[in-house]
């Protein structure tokens, strides 16, 4: 009885050291890794710190789905439309006027600076769009999509497209860090962060119902966010080093983020029906980003 205790016990035992230990050396790798770039590049190292608070923020909310296997519906579509809120307005406040800004230092008139940000904008949904069409996924709303997507397991095209979902708020926190104002980089995270939130939560139901584990999909969730550091980094790497290409870091962050609203969040919080509980959450969102924006900005 006692043997056969220990051997039940044991590969669990196991499993938790495994991760313990995983977790404690990948700790050990960022903050080196941040005390490395926050003396060679600071503003790279404020980026993946923005970046890894937003990523927690990820993986907070998918922990309520440990407790509860689902959310009411009508819940689910009012947090798609904060998250869509909050993104439009850093879009617009974080990211589009300060690009304008940053181009009409730069010595550009009203037209150029205009014309410059705006080719940025379309520039970044462009890429999205590219890789939407390209990159094996499964849409939360629309199924499978990109090349050769059968022949891919379903756990993978929904990591594919929780990338692609991530990818730009990350890109957005790094561009806004290596800008001239460090504390609106900080507004655009807090924003981002809280939204992730939520979105953390989205995403664990999402797996949930697709039939996937309790834990994995709590796993999953949190992962998913970990794609937002990466983004910063690359973000505040590419456009930091290069004064020139701020205005186009900028306007590419927002026509990447434009892009999700559109193609993704706004179709999935209005197709069962609960338009009014999406946009009254989209407005509050709004309204916090524009808030934390001019408050801290």
């Amino acid at each position: 009885m006692n043997t056969f205790s220990r051997h039940r016990v044991r590969p669990a035992a196991t499993s938790i050291s495994v991760w313990t230990l995983a977790v404690m050396v990948s700790c050990l790798a960022l903050h080196q890794l941040w005390a490395y770039l926050d003396v060679r590049a600071p503003h790279v190292a404020d980026a993946l710190l923005g970046g890894l608070v937003a990523a927690a923020a990820t993986a907070l909310g998918t922990l309520p789905i440990l407790f509860a296997r689902t959310i009411p519906q009508k819940v689910q579509d009012s947090m798609f439309g904060f998250g869509a809120g909050v993104m439009l307005a850093a879009s617009a406040f974080s990211l589009v006027a300060p690009g304008i800004e940053a181009a009409k230092t730069q010595g550009m008139g009203p037209w150029g600076a205009g014309l410059t940000v705006g080719a940025a904008i379309l520039l970044g949904a462009a890429v999205l769009l590219v890789m939407d069409r390209t990159l094996p996924h499964e849409h939360f709303i629309k199924g499978r999509e990109g090349i050769e997507a059968h022949r891919l397991r379903r756990t993978w095209l929904f990591v594919f497209a929780i990338t692609l979902h991530n990818l730009p708020e990350g890109l957005a926190i790094g561009v806004g860090y290596a800008g001239s104002d460090p504390v609106r980089g900080t507004a655009l995270a807090t924003g981002i962060a809280i939204q992730d939130i939520p979105e953390g939560l989205v995403v664990a139901v999402a797996l949930l119902a697709a039939g996937y584990k309790r834990s994995f999909a709590v796993a999953l969730g949190m992962l998913s966010g970990l794609v937002e550091p990466l983004g910063a980094v690359i973000g505040a790497a590419i456009v930091g080093f290069s004064a020139p290409m701020l205005p186009w870091g900028l306007g590419f962050a927002a026509g990447a983020m434009l892009f999700v609203i559109s193609h993704e969040i706004i179709p999935e919080s209005h197709r069962k029906g609960h338009e009014v509980y999406a946009t009254c959450g989209l407005m509050i969102g709004f309204v916090l980003m524009m808030l934390l924006d001019t408050a801290l900005g």
